[in-house]
């Protein structure tokens, strides 16, 4: 399983796509900033992946409570000026792929609610954790981990945890 999931991960090559991200440099004159992608990149995955951002987004479409969106949001603003500081002005242009996924989220949630069980919910969180991790090891060894490339696992986790319940 854990070899299909790498080869799954390396065949979809998501990390790769961080060469279209060069037209949104262009296109915020930063073209003089040679580490725009890279903190755009970084500094959205960071504050994209975590558990907050997932259970936050279908705790807000479900119930209506958006406290853990909004204690996020406070916590993702420190953590992108923190980054741009030493990233460039990329990591601020974060906001708009996260507004996306948690909007989008939001929106879905009721859809996605037979899905979210307890145990997938787990899964997720834990697989989120990991990812920023390896976001943050790639801050301190640059090149470490191609956390793009493991965005694949999220959705793997439901669908382990989906598996795991219907085998039970």
């Amino acid at each position: 399983m854990v070899q299909w999931i790498l080869r799954l991960q390396n065949w979809l090559r998501l990390e790769s796509y961080k060469k279209m991200f060069h037209t949104l440099r262009e296109k915020t004159g930063s073209s003089g900033d040679a580490r725009f992608v890279d903190g755009f990149v970084t500094a959205s995955l960071t504050v994209s992946i975590g558990a907050m951002a997932i259970v936050g987004s279908i705790q807000d479409g479900l119930s209506g409570d958006y406290s853990t969106l909004m204690l996020k949001g406070a916590l993702d603003a420190i953590i992108v000026c923190a980054m741009a500081a030493s990233m460039g002005r990329g990591c601020l242009f974060s906001a708009l792929p996260v507004g996306v996924l948690q909007g989008s989220m939001t929106a879905l949630a009721t859809l996605l609610h037979p899905i979210m069980t307890e145990a997938a919910l787990a899964n997720l969180s834990l697989v989120g954790s990991m990812l920023v991790f390896c976001v943050g090891v790639n801050l301190i060894w640059p090149r470490t981990f191609k956390p793009a490339n493991m965005l694949p696992s999220v959705v793997i986790a439901v669908v382990y945890a989906l598996i795991a319940q219907a085998v039970a």
